[in-house]
């Protein structure tokens, strides 16, 4: 049974529909990676699977329960954690106090320990600068922690939304070493990039979307040699 499935789903801003009866499915362990174009509505499925952005019609199930209806605080409670586009660390907080929101749904706070200890071991950066304010750090720097606030939720699903936009090269390398090292360590990735190279290269299988709408899917190395993609997406004629 799929960690998080997607049936026939569509969304609405206002009049204008966004998702189109869109169906795709997470297994557990997984890296999927959704892939597209800017306002093919990457970005909106997100939302709406961290429960921001309300379903219009169709089934979002996490671990087999539909969820649709459920509020976002609620979903993060149910493991489901999202780093968000333009990361939205809190600037006036410190590192350790905006690791320490991102647990903050966890009845367990008490054993935080390890949890952080995580953290740090995949962001060493972090772990340095752990009493500097997020408003001061770099743009690497907050994409680490915008991460490592999302892991502190103890996520069954974490869903990445555009984890290197901005970045310089040498962190964009970095930031997919640490996805893949998250999920070996037993966290399933929903990851939405505009790097379709360094995405499609990680991910178990992955999604096209276009205008709202699945137009392909395979295994990452399938949409990696598919020429119509290499043209689209990689920049390869």
């Amino acid at each position: 049974m799929p960690l998080l499935e997607l049936e026939s789903l569509s969304a609405h801003y206002g009049r204008i529909q966004a998702l189109h009866d869109l169906t795709l499915h997470v297994d557990e362990g997984e890296i999927v990676t959704l892939i597209g174009a800017n306002g093919a509505g990457k970005t909106t499925t997100m939302r709406v699977i961290s429960g921001i952005r309300p379903v219009s019609s169709g089934t979002l199930r996490f671990d087999g329960e539909d969820i649709g209806s459920l509020r976002a605080d609620l979903r993060v409670v149910r493991g489901i954690s999202q780093s968000p586009e333009g990361r939205g660390v809190f600037p006036g907080m410190t590192v350790l106090e905006n690791l320490d929101m991102g647990a903050y749904s966890r009845k367990d706070r008490k054993d935080l320990g390890p949890d952080l200890d995580r953290v740090f071991e995949l962001f060493p950066r972090l772990a340095e600068r752990r009493s500097q304010a997020g408003g001061t750090l770099s743009g690497g720097e907050q994409q680490m922690l915008a991460i490592g606030r999302a892991l502190m939720a103890k996520p069954r699903l974490l869903l990445l939304d555009e984890p290197s936009m901005g970045l310089a090269p040498q962190f964009i390398q970095q930031i997919f070493r640490i996805i893949t090292e998250i999920n070996s360590q037993g966290t399933t990735v929903l990851l939405v990039e505009q790097n379709a190279q360094q995405a499609l290269q990680r991910a178990h299988r992955a999604y096209v979307i276009e205008t709202g709408r699945i137009t392909k899917s395979g295994t990452g190395k399938e949409l990696l040699a598919d020429p119509a993609i290499k043209e689209a997406y990689l920049g390869v004629a």
